[in-house]
């Protein structure tokens, strides 16, 4: 059995279907969920399902992002954690500390990768005219947005489509795959999956 710690920034959609799913015959337990923001609204939800939280507030380190790391990594390996899923965490992660979780770590993106990695993935495929969206479980690397593409999930952009409405339907997708991801590689598969996913 897997402990799987996810950090979140946010309310924690995602985190929420990821815990969920880690019931019953997975291969794989919630063991931590931690925000960089003792705020995050995810953290009041992970208690609720009974999972165990932590809190690191970036602002007390100011710029020194390693003294950060070494916070979160004493978390994470107090909670014996073998995957990490990034689900919403807004912090830029050294190279040093993906290269200690290289292999166990998940994140997920709301694009097509390699398309439009970093920020506003929705207003760029909608200013880039593009037909398709989506977005994508993929391996954390160094990289910001790269390592090995895992799954993805496509839908097709709707004439007059918005920023907002395209955000609504590439969530939906991603609390689709998400899970589903993470229990395959948990299990050790790493085989990547393509979807095409009706969302509206």
């Amino acid at each position: 059995m897997k402990n799987v710690a996810i950090l979140i920034s946010g309310g924690g959609s995602n985190m929420v279907k990821l815990v969920e799913s880690m019931a019953a015959d997975h291969p794989a337990r919630p063991c931590l969920v931690m925000a960089n923001d003792p705020h995050a609204g995810g953290l009041e939800k992970a208690r609720q399902m009974g999972v165990a939280t932590a809190a690191v507030d970036h602002t007390a380190f100011g710029k020194d992002r390693e003294a950060f790391e070494v916070k979160l990594n004493t978390h994470l390996e107090a909670a014996k954690t073998d995957i990490i899923c990034l689900a919403g965490f807004m912090r830029v992660l050294t190279p040093s500390f993906m290269e200690k979780w290289s292999g166990r770590m998940l994140n997920i993106h709301p694009s097509l990768l390699p398309k439009y990695k970093g920020l506003h993935t929705h207003a760029r495929a909608l200013d880039a005219g593009d037909k398709q969206a989506g977005c994508t479980v993929h391996e954390a690397t160094a990289e910001l947005d790269g390592g090995p593409i895992l799954c993805q999930a496509s839908l097709t952009i709707e004439h007059g489509e918005t920023e907002d409405t395209l955000a609504a339907k590439v969530l939906r997708l991603e609390h689709i795959i998400y899970p589903e991801t993470l229990r395959r590689f948990a299990s050790g598969d790493k085989a990547r999956i393509d979807h095409a996913i009706d969302a509206t």
